[in-house]
């Protein structure tokens, strides 16, 4: 009779605190994250967005049902952040999820929205067949609207959601200017780069003039890959415009590589010469590292022609980067001819390198010849660490405190224009947009950008840390099962003892 009532109390426990629980979890939500970039932990940025909001916002999540298991993951992933974005709000951030394959006029609501559908593989009763699948959301304030395609499974979905909250929040969006007039790529050479700094600013190009001086509207002004000489009075204008607090992101070339006459060139602009008054030094040199790209060589094999894919140390896999907002979350970018960069001003500049190569590299003077046969050897590759890109701050111009990141690869982050337009890494794009965040934006939002993980290559991890992973996959289930059997069992022993004893009830 104890043991019933016993029984039926712990029941009613349970009960309660099942309910107390539910109670809980509408006013908090709790989460544990254990991942390496807190994937699944609000960013201070997000807080601080949805704790100011100046109205509601509705967030409309077309999903298809039934998705495959790896696709599912990525709607769960979705909700659960959207009800921690309800949660944080108090409710001003109310959404609801549809599925347009339901319903053909929801289907055409959600294209016309520009909701992108996808066609995947689906296998069902041992066939695979192609099903069109909706991953994406309708972000609404008022009357803007703001549109997610596509959310790819594994992507930085924060990222994305929070600066679409920002996008139709924000009333005025800072400037950013891409000076134009001695040889840069045109605004549509930046296609990428363009998509995500449209999110927070507006950008335009941006001529020196010589009768006004238009450059202070600029919250930050983007130099990149000049191949026209600069007067004096247009540098004239750029140091009035540091002497003022503005930002410069300068990303050029010291060298030219024609790879048609396997041979490398000195670029001279004035720019070097503008950075060496300042005390930044961009070498008249071309960097090497073990860790690079590889570029298309031609074979032949008999009658056969064949290109193969051969490591090119001229295009350094850039890896090794500082612990910086800029650079955190980056995991490599790709700096096709790039140069090394010192520093020799006074310590009344504060000096920061930011991204360096590998261990095994080196640099190479001019007059440069390009062997890509050419066996590489450690003794061609004897320096560590050399600087490719960099920040000084101070009072560079002027009693005003500006800042200038530098990177000594002018082509990073250009795609270009018609059929020569390339994709680039993610991470070439993030290093760009980041440093214009950095210079510019307050928010937060660029701890976000790099959140999810972009490149982490099996190829990289040593023989030994590859054989714990398996094994431990392999192992630790079934460990954690004969535990669980071995205290089960313990447990079942001491309750047959303690029934034999005589005073037993």
């Amino acid at each position: 009779m104890k043991n019933k009532k016993s029984i039926s109390s712990q029941i009613l426990l349970i009960i309660i605190v099942i309910v107390l629980i539910n109670a809980l979890s509408d006013k908090f939500f709790v989460r544990l994250d254990f991942t390496a970039d807190q994937r699944y932990t609000l960013s201070k940025a997000t807080k601080d967005i949805l704790q100011s909001l100046p109205e509601p916002v509705t967030i409309t999540a077309y999903f298809t049902e039934d998705l495959p298991q790896g696709i599912a993951k990525s709607k769960r992933d979705f909700k659960e952040l959207l009800v921690e974005y309800s949660t944080v709000s108090k409710g001003m951030v109310v959404y609801e999820f549809i599925d347009p394959n339901k319903d053909k006029a929801v289907e055409q609501q959600a294209i016309q929205g520009g909701i992108r559908p996808v066609v995947i593989n689906v296998r069902e009763k041992d066939q695979v067949k192609q099903q069109k699948v909706f991953l994406g959301a309708k972000i609404q304030m008022g009357e803007d609207t703001e549109v997610i395609p596509l959310i790819q499974p594994g992507t930085a979905m924060e990222y994305a959601l929070s600066s679409a909250i920002k996008k139709i929040a924000i009333d005025d969006k800072p400037l950013i200017g891409f000076l134009q007039g001695q040889g840069e790529p045109s605004l549509a050479s930046f296609r990428q780069v363009l998509s995500q700094l449209s999110v927070l600013y507006n950008v335009e190009p941006v001529t020196i003039s010589d009768t006004i001086d238009n450059l202070s509207k600029f919250k930050t002004i983007a130099i990149i890959s000049p191949a026209d000489t600069f007067t004096d009075y247009q540098f004239s204008q750029i140091d009035n415009y540091l002497s003022k607090g503005g930002n410069l992101f300068i990303a050029m070339n010291r060298v030219n590589a024609d790879m048609q006459k396997a041979q490398g060139t000195s670029l001279e602009t004035g720019l070097e010469k503008w950075l060496a008054n300042k005390g930044l030094i961009v070498e008249e040199n071309f960097v090497v590292d073990g860790n690079c790209g590889t570029v298309g060589v031609r074979q032949q094999a008999g009658m056969f022609n064949f290109t193969q894919q051969v490591k090119f140390p001229y295009m350094p896999i850039i890896t090794n980067f500082e612990d910086h907002p800029i650079t955190k979350g980056l995991e490599q970018v790709v700096m096709p001819f790039v140069s090394s960069i010192s520093y020799v001003g006074d310590t009344s500049l504060h000096f920061i390198p930011i991204a360096k190569t590998s261990e095994k590299s080196g640099t190479q003077s001019l007059p440069v010849y390009f062997d890509i046969n050419k066996k590489w050897k450690n003794t061609d590759l004897p320096l560590s660490n050399i600087t490719v890109a960099a920040i000084l701050s101070g009072k560079i111009s002027g009693d005003m405190i500006s800042k200038i990141i530098l990177v000594a690869d002018g082509d990073f982050p250009v795609n270009g224009e018609g059929q020569e337009a390339q994709q680039l890494q993610p991470d070439n794009v993030n290093l760009l947009v980041n440093s214009i965040d950095w210079l510019s934006d307050a928010t937060g939002l660029i701890n976000l950008r790099t959140k999810g993980i972009t490149s982490r290559p099996l190829d990289q991890v040593e023989d030994g840390t590859k054989a714990i992973f398996k094994w431990g996959n392999f192992l630790l289930p079934i460990f954690l099962v004969i535990i669980y059997g071995i205290i089960r069992m313990q447990r079942r022993k001491k309750i047959r003892i303690k029934r034999m004893e005589e005073n037993y009830v």
